[in-house]
């Protein structure tokens, strides 16, 4: 082992486990996750809506009493949505081939990209059925999203899953099971990866939060409808198509070509990921230029 690899810190996927006969029940580090984005992300959000100062026009776009409606929403959403994803995107043949397996979602296996068009349905019927303006709704997920984002990639590097291609950069960590194990034309006998969660935990919340908040604070961006969405897009897009290029593909991109490509364009060769994140990098720049021709909307 190289002397500067980091050995995978000592900590368990599941925070407590439950048996009692046949009966068990584990809380994992990544549903706990997911359930503190939700929650975190809904008060900032009821936050937000008790502010009418930030918003266009100076008027807060609902009551702050029906964010606890859009989260119940917005979590069928993500959830249907990721789910649904994952099934399509990555491994349609093995789940056309055993359709019982798509519903153990317990078992791991959710679409970032899913689960944000999923949101977006869900977004899209709240505010048909609550007369709510479409952007104002898109803001307000995208300015708490990188709470979620952040803890989710954390938890991933605790899950010791989605790690990066090797490496023998000084940061770079062995991770247990499989990630650990060598290429057979890696030089060493053990593998460390590129910890590419926690790198995608940096650029996707942690410094898309940052930028949210100065843009919101610094330039009252909420008032600006489509700008936060934009941005969100715009950074996320961009921050996953970068990493994609350090982290490891899935197993069934790997089977089709040694550097896990679904897409060459020339010599070079575009992930899942990257072809996914592309049409938000597009989306995400087109709704910052629409947002920011607008003018500011009266107080």
């Amino acid at each position: 082992m190289l002397a500067l690899q980091i050995a995978f810190p000592p900590v368990s996927p599941e925070i407590f486990r439950i048996e009692l006969g046949n009966f068990a029940f584990a809380l994992r580090w990544y549903a706990l996750a997911y359930i503190a984005g939700f929650l975190i992300g809904w008060r900032l959000i009821v936050a937000a809506l008790r502010r009418p100062a930030l918003w266009p026009g100076a008027t807060a776009p609902m009551a702050p009493e029906r964010a606890e409606v859009l989260l119940t929403w917005i979590v069928v959403g993500v959830i249907l949505g990721g789910r649904l994803g994952f099934v399509i995107f990555y491994q349609p043949g093995y789940y056309l081939a055993n359709p019982g397996q798509i519903l153990r979602v317990w078992e791991g296996g959710m679409s970032f990209h899913g689960g944000l068009v999923g949101a977006a349905a869900a977004g899209w019927l709240f505010c048909r059925r609550n007369g709510v303006a479409p952007s104002a709704v898109a803001d307000a997920m995208s300015m708490v999203i990188a709470v979620g984002l952040f803890l989710g990639r954390v938890a991933n590097f605790i899950n010791a899953e989605l790690w990066g291609r090797p490496t023998t950069a000084p940061w770079g960590v062995v991770f247990p099971g499989h990630g650990g194990v060598c290429p057979p034309d890696w030089p060493h006998e053990v593998c460390a990866r590129h910890p590419t969660q926690l790198y995608e935990a940096a650029l996707e919340g942690l410094l898309l939060g940052l930028v949210v908040w100065w843009l919101i604070r610094r330039f009252n961006a909420l008032a600006r409808p489509w700008l936060i969405t934009g941005t969100f897009f715009a950074i996320y897009g961009a921050s996953r198509f970068l990493v994609e290029f350090w982290r490891e593909p899935d197993a069934q991109f790997l089977a089709r070509h040694p550097q896990g490509h679904v897409m060459s364009l020339g010599e070079f060769g575009l992930t899942m990921g990257q072809l996914l994140s592309l049409p938000l990098l597009a989306v995400g720049l087109a709704l910052v230029f629409v947002a920011l021709r607008q003018k500011p909307a009266a107080r």
